[in-house]
């Protein structure tokens, strides 16, 4: 049986410190190892301090780098550092040893030869290469380092993009395989996609194809390359960066190394000759201007700024190769399809217009469908492989395949030939036999059509995601405008927010509470609270509070805000419990309601936060109450209580927002006793369902507690961090008086020393703060700004 604990990366270069850091994000002890420098003076040579530079200043350039690589600084005590002269015994000791190095093939046939002196029988050793063919690596190893050797192939951040690509060779056990498969999948948090050992191999190679192909038709239609990138992005389900400035952030040097080697290297590949280096392109090559490495690609972010103060970036003109101010673009389509919500709609929309915007993403996806459906089984055995690479690996929404399914796949077919496009016969046979789409539904599970057996088949790995969009045909426990509640089986309801970004108004805080009563009195034994959407929830309604506010309708914020405050209880003391699956961001009142959960299956990457502050108010749905309570929860009898209240009054005065679920454990957002951090993140719906099950065996609800609070000697430290910080110009007026009614609330207000006060009593006064900043003109002007620039005001 294959067990992994410790973790040996050799080379700690941008990908291999990105490893390892997710390595320990994961819980592994991890080993990182490279040369010693050739520069050493002589008397550095025995100084372990000299000899360990590279590997040490790596990882600690990895470390400081943004996006952040660790779901925890404090994960970085995980990894030890080395260098292969004096530390490659080390392997050893450990289960699984991933090569990092040069994209040489000597230099890794130099390290696998060291690698076999040193690691014991059975140990599992892989290669991050993206280019060079697996098998090639093998030259001269021992069968059992064959066995036991494959490629895992990363992509770059490593915590961030999801895919992690398999590729066995021919000698490689199939136990290898499927432990792979399943462990990069449970443990690592990965979307795991089997590949064969060719070139670029999956995602590098159908996502290439589509850079290329989208570069030339750019060009051809006389779109700017801002316009392509409007076209390309979210517009269609993929990222913001679209396709130039993706391939800006890629590296030029690097897109055109893949180019030339899938154009070399498949000689049978029936669109090579789309894999071409445009004029423009090579411009850029020639000038040295890489993207953003160089600060100058495609796109270059010049130091002067505009009227606004926004800088200004200049784009550049494919036809003369000069750099201009971008232009927003003037595409009849984009327009157009502002109003269309559903990504199928606007792809539908993109296929039925014919200006040059649509004309673009038609020929684009069409050149696509052929291609794809040509690369099986030459790149994969399987159509869902392909769409699950590009979506992990590129941040697609939806894959080739589901693409097609949306425009129809008979006629995508006949678009694409009368384009020009040569289709696989295996497309054509699916549809000749009555079988109209790739993928279809049954039973709430996702099938895919096998090429092999030609039937549909359950899709691997899919057992433990649950897909709310899987549940549309079933008929909805409860529904109103801003939630749904679906029944996921075994006794479990599952309320969906269904409002705009997932925002928190009156209909959700209603159907939590009417689901909460279905649920108690009907044969239910509990209910999570998720979605399958990007983000779990920005917040409260935020406009709905400023409207009534501008509007000074005060009463009705008082029921606004108390509405929240009682939902969140009665999430606390319903008599079934009642889980959150959270993902993306928890911002605001999303926060408040978990931390009044009975658990939170938390994915890995739930950015949580009370984040009131910064629109000039409290957290006013119970959250400052909480603070409160945890704080007290904290407090040692014996010891000064102080600096507790402190560290918690921080967090919520600051608006300090955990970037990871295991940072929101040591920021107080996250609760070791009774949540979770779930590093699948998709999985987090399923593992919610799974902790309502296990707390309905024996639930009782908690009891209402009253809570420790400090009074005028909490208020006394709390007022004077404060002042310094406004004396100090680090706090405006304004921010003073915000911290100061956090301060209020967590100390139980004006009170003549230390004791217990009840729950309702913090809730009234944090919900009188709320109003009171309400009254403010600081605040209305924090909200209007937040709400038109989507930025915060300090005033």
């Amino acid at each position: 049986m294959i067990k992994i604990n410790k973790v040996a990366v050799l080379g700690s270069g941008v990908m291999g410190s990105g490893i390892a850091c997710h390595l320990a994000n994961a819980g592994f002890e991890v080993l990182l190892l490279d040369i010693v420098p050739f520069d050493l003076k002589d008397e550095e040579k025995k100084s372990q301090a000299a000899r360990n530079r590279i590997v040490n200043a790596s990882l600690k350039a990895a470390i400081k780098s943004k996006p952040a690589p660790l779901y925890d600084n404090a994960f970085a005590s995980r990894i030890q550092t080395g260098n292969f002269d004096d530390d490659m015994k080390g392997i050893k000791d450990c289960d699984w040893i991933i090569e990092v190095v040069v994209e040489r093939l000597d230099i890794k046939h130099q390290v696998f030869a060291n690698v076999e002196k040193y690691r014991k029988p059975g140990t599992i050793v892989s290669s991050n290469t993206s280019g060079i063919p697996i098998h090639m690596m093998l030259e001269g190893r021992s069968d059992d380092f064959k066995q036991h050797f494959l490629g895992t192939h990363f992509f770059n951040p490593p915590r961030y993009l999801k895919l992690l690509e398999i590729i066995p060779t021919p000698d490689t056990k199939q136990e290898v395989i499927d432990f792979f498969m399943d462990f990069g999948d449970e443990y690592l948090g990965k979307k795991t996609v089997l590949c064969k050992d060719t070139p670029a191999f999956i995602a590098n190679r159908v996502g290439v194809y589509t850079m290329a192909k989208i570069y030339q038709l750019t060009q051809k239609l006389g779109l700017s390359i801002t316009e392509t990138d409007k076209l390309t992005g979210p517009a269609i389900g993929r990222p913001k960066t679209g396709t130039f400035r993706l391939g800006d952030l890629v590296g030029h040097d690097t897109a055109v190394h893949v180019i030339n080697g899938i154009r070399e290297n498949c000689p049978n590949d029936e669109q090579a000759g789309n894999f071409v280096i445009p004029d423009y392109l090579q411009f850029l090559i020639d000038n040295k201007f890489l993207g953003n490495k160089t600060r100058k690609g495609f796109y270059e972010r010049t130091k002067e700024k505009d009227a606004d103060g926004r800088r200004i970036i200049l784009a550049l003109d494919l036809d003369t190769k000069e750099y201009k101010p971008s232009q927003r673009p003037k595409v009849e389509s984009l327009k157009a399809i502002k109003n269309i919500d559903s990504l199928e709609g606007r792809i539908k929309y993109f296929f039925r217009a014919d200006d040059k915007g649509a004309q673009l993403v038609k020929e684009s996806l069409l050149g696509l469908f052929a291609y794809v459906s040509n690369r099986i089984p030459e790149i994969a055995d399987d159509l869902y492989a392909i769409d699950d690479a590009l979506k992990a690996g590129f941040g697609w929404d939806v894959g080739p395949f589901e693409y097609w399914d949306m425009v129809g796949v008979q006629k995508g077919i006949e678009l694409a030939e009368a384009q020009g496009e040569s289709i696989a016969q295996w497309v054509k046979d699916m549809v000749a036999s009555g079988k109209n789409s790739f993928y279809v539904v049954e039973n709430q599970q996702p099938k895919y059509f096998n090429i092999k057996n030609k039937a549909y088949q359950s899709i691997p790995g899919r057992e433990g995601i649950v897909i709310l969009e899987h549940y549309r045909d079933k008929e909805l426990i409860f529904e109103n405008a801003e939630v749904h509640v679906h029944d996921i089986g075994d006794g479990v309801l599952c309320l969906e927010f269904k409002s705009k970004m997932n925002a928190i108004g009156e209909g959700i805080l209603r159907g939590i509470s009417d689901t909460i009563n279905i649920a108690e009195q009907g044969p239910w034994k509990g209910i999570v609270i998720g979605n399958n959407a990007k983000n779990f929830t920005v917040g409260a309604n935020l406009m709905l509070v400023a409207m009534l506010a501008y509007e000074q309708e005060f009463e009705e914020l008082n029921m606004a805000v108390n509405l929240f405050q009682q939902t969140a209880m009665r999430v606390r003391h319903s008599s079934i419990p009642v889980v959150m699956a959270t993902q993306g961001y928890v911002f605001g009142g999303g926060c408040e309601l978990a931390m009044h959960s009975d658990a939170v299956m938390a994915g890995a990457e739930s950015y949580i936060g009370l984040v009131e502050v910064g629109v000039g108010l409290i957290p006013g749905g119970g959250g400052t109450k909480e603070f409160a309570l945890r704080a007290a929860n904290e407090f040692d009898p014996g010891l000064v209580q102080i600096p507790t209240l402190i560290e918690r009054f921080k967090t919520i005065a600051l608006a300090s927002v955990a970037t990871s679920a295991d940072q929101a454990f040591s920021m107080g957002y996250l609760d070791h006793t009774k949540d979770h951090t779930v590093i699948n993140t998709p999985k987090a719906i399923a593992r919610a369902k799974d902790k309502v099950l296990e707390l309905a065996k024996h639930y009782v609800p908690p009891t209402e507690d009253d809570v420790y609070v400090l009074g005028r000697r909490g208020l006394g430290a709390l007022y004077m961090a404060v002042n310094e910080l406004k004396l100090g110009k680090y706090a405006s007026e304004h921010d003073a008086l915000i911290a100061q009614k956090v301060a209020y609330v967590m100390c139980g207000g004006d009170l003549t020393g230390p004791q217990k006060v009840s729950q309702q009593y913090l809730l009234d006064i944090e919900r009188e703060a709320f109003l009171s900043l309400l009254g403010t003109q600081k605040t209305l002007e924090r909200i209007q700004h937040m709400l038109t620039t989507n930025k915060p005001l300090r005033n």
